[in-house]
């Protein structure tokens, strides 16, 4: 398996009591999980809104995000870490079985696709930014391939990633509470 890619880097700006500009904390994510079904797995929670206009002074509240999605009418900007998948198809079904067992225990936003094991959806709009590495955007009806610089708007629909290359693939991903 290839090297993990190192934590990002979150550096966090705000203001002192004189209203002059600080960095007031530079350092690795507060909020990271990996996954025991996908060994290289990794999601760096960053930072939530929890909700819109934010404050400029909102405190770190990422601590209040559980699961995949954000705070109702918020965001989450997350950093994810895509191992190479398995290339044995019963692998890869028991390991999305196994990640999505957890991620939606009431099963709602994984509808039966052909496409790949790895097919959800949320109520979402996600800005898909590739930072490094390779990965494929897996849609229902067709896919494509995402390099680094590319960028994917997702906006509700079914889909799933995969990474069908031998190296690590990372994305940012801003997902922002959306409504059908």
């Amino acid at each position: 398996m290839p090297t993990e890619l190192p934590l990002p880097r979150l550096v966090i700006t705000g203001n002192d009591a004189q209203g002059r500009s600080r960095i007031v904390s530079d350092g690795p994510p507060h909020r990271v999980r990996s996954s025991e079904d996908r060994p290289g797995y990794r999601v760096s929670n960053l930072w939530a809104l929890h909700g819109a206009p934010a404050p400029l002074d909102d405190p770190d509240r990422v601590a209040e995000v559980q699961g995949l999605m954000p705070p109702r009418a918020g965001s989450v900007i997350r950093i994810i870490d895509y191992p190479p998948e398995p290339k044995d198809t019963a692998a890869l079904q028991k390991m999305f079985d196994g990640m999505f067992a957890r991620m939606f225990p009431d099963g709602h936003h994984r509808p039966e696709s052909p496409a790949h094991p790895g097919i959800h959806a949320t109520e979402t709009v996600d800005y898909v930014i590739v930072l490094k590495g390779e990965i494929w955007a897996v849609m229902d009806e067709g896919e494509t391939l995402l390099r680094q610089g590319d960028i994917i708007i997702q906006r509700g629909t079914s889909h799933a990633w995969a990474n069908r290359s031998n190296e690590f693939a990372r994305l940012a991903i801003v997902l922002i509470d959306g409504k059908r």
